[in-house]
């Protein structure tokens, strides 16, 4: 069975998605941009200010769904322009320091809202023991 995981803490979506989905104890998330919540706009304009906004999104998609950061087992991150690599990881990399999780990077031709970055997260519930 499918749970809808839906926050105010994280941008609404802008189609005809759900911001998460939990099946028997996995979460997948939409692609989060760097929308501010409240506003819907797009927040800065370096990769570092929207990779720092969309990697707060996606905390609090994954708060709300009752996991955090070191429960994501795969990422996926969708970049403008693939020379913002370097400076994408700076900041990527402050919210895994430790068994970071396994990743795929892309150049894609366009984001919504011409933004910069993209990133969506698979993370898994710890098992109670």
């Amino acid at each position: 069975m499918k749970n809808v995981i839906s926050t105010t803490l994280a941008p609404a979506a802008i189609g005809p998605y759900s911001q998460a989905i939990e099946v028997n104890g996995t979460i997948y998330t939409s692609g989060q941009i760097p929308l501010d919540p409240t506003t819907g706009e797009i927040v800065g304009t370096t990769i570092e200010e929207q990779a720092e906004q969309v990697m707060q999104n996606l905390k609090a998609v994954l708060a709300y769904a009752g996991v955090g950061m070191d429960c994501v087992v795969k990422t996926t991150c969708f970049l403008a322009d693939l020379a913002d690599f370097t400076a994408f990881n700076e900041v990527y990399g402050k919210y895994f320091p430790e068994n970071p999780p396994a990743r795929s990077c892309f150049q894609v031709a366009a984001l919504p809202k011409n933004a910069k970055v993209e990133v969506e997260v698979i993370a898994v519930k710890p098992q109670i023991k």
